[in-house]
């Protein structure tokens, strides 16, 4: 097991545990969305290979989404590519495009950045969004301003590190919020520094913003609470797994070669998700551009990959759980906060207390 940087999580993880114990409430909806770190350039690969890289997806994607199991409301899974503003190529976008229009991937923003400033990092995401939106016709406009879901490269969200490597804008939590980012998706980080102590709760980031890691800080969702003026962070499953284990490992929700999924992960994510009420919030990551995780996940055109076999397990597990099941893109997980955000467990609009979620 690996034991670095446990320390920032683990009385959060004890508990979020005690909480899951103790609910009262069953647990009637669960959301899956898979939230790729899409780097098509990643490695400085050729732009060759960049192209082949989006092709394979191009090309398996489709048939993997016709043959799964559709969701409650009859969508078929959907990823979402969080697409690296440091690598924008026009030509590999418009090959992504074809995949936008057909509805089973969505794109938002993720960025690789280092010794950056406010000013600067606000340019380099402004001008990347309008290019997004404006060009190739992805992310979406509220209240006359685009808006993005975002994903921090080295998981160095809001100077994070210890050395401000990867990253250098303290108070980035709030820039984004003030540029429209709808939700931050990068956690969990483990085992990095940049790790948050909140964990397995869809919470508003309240930390100082002139202090690194405002995230360590904030206010858990409550349906019916409404918007608060903060950024709204949505992690994926964080804890241990035990099944064939003689000591537990670190559960991150990560797909890839080294850790595909299986039916006890599958559970496991559910246990462990994040939770409003009555709805599960799944939140898995990948770097499903790379050759070794691409053929994993999607397989070849002539072997399938785990993936296919991991929208069954999810559909039958659901099943036996109870649980109504909705594929979602990221866009679409925030939407189904957002709403429950409007309402109370009875349907009435209502405010709730501000909970405090800090760990100690």
């Amino acid at each position: 097991m690996h034991l670095k940087n446990l320390h920032l999580w683990l009385p959060a993880y004890l508990r979020n545990r005690m909480q899951h114990m103790t609910c009262a409430s069953k647990p009637k909806r669960l959301w899956i969305t898979l939230a790729d770190h899409f780097e098509p350039l990643g490695g400085r690969v050729s732009m060759e290979t960049a192209t082949k890289r989006v092709l394979s997806w191009q090309a398996l994607w489709p048939t993997i989404t016709e043959v799964a199991p559709k969701d409650a409301a009859g969508q078929a899974p959907r990823y979402t590519f969080f697409y690296p503003q440091e690598e924008y190529d026009r030509r590999l976008l418009q090959l992504i495009e074809p995949l936008v229009r057909a509805e089973i991937v969505d794109v938002e923003v993720h960025i690789h950045h280092d010794r950056d400033t406010a000013c600067s990092l606000r340019n380099k995401l402004v001008e990347f969004c309008y290019r997004l939106h404006q060009q190739h016709n992805l992310l979406r406009v509220q209240n006359g301003r685009i808006v993005f879901g975002f994903i921090h490269g080295n998981w160095a969200l809001d100077n994070s590190r210890h050395d401000g490597r990867w990253c250098g804008v303290t108070g980035e939590t709030q820039l984004l919020h003030d540029l429209g980012c709808y939700a931050d998706m990068t956690m969990p980080s483990f085992p990095s520094e940049t790790q948050s102590r909140i964990i397995n709760q869809i919470y508003w980031a309240t930390g100082d913003p002139c202090h690194p890691r405002a995230f360590d800080r904030g206010i858990e969702v409550k349906a019916g609470e409404g918007v608060r003026n903060s950024l709204l962070m949505i992690p994926g499953p964080l804890g241990f797994r035990f099944k064939d284990r003689r000591l537990p490992r670190i559960e991150t929700g990560e797909l890839a070669i080294y850790d595909p999924p299986t039916p006890y992960r599958v559970g496991r994510w559910i246990d462990l998700a994040p939770r409003i009420g009555e709805d599960i919030f799944v939140k898995l990551h990948s770097h499903a551009a790379r050759e070794d995780n691409a053929g994993a996940l999607l397989g070849t055109t002539s072997s399938s990959g785990v993936l296919a076999s991991m929208f069954r397990w999810v559909h039958e597990i659901a099943q036996e759980r109870g649980l109504e099941l909705h594929w979602a893109s990221a866009y679409q997980m925030y939407q189904a906060i957002d709403r429950l955000l409007l309402r109370s467990p009875t349907g009435e609009a209502e405010k709730a207390p501000d909970i405090e979620v800090a760990a100690s």
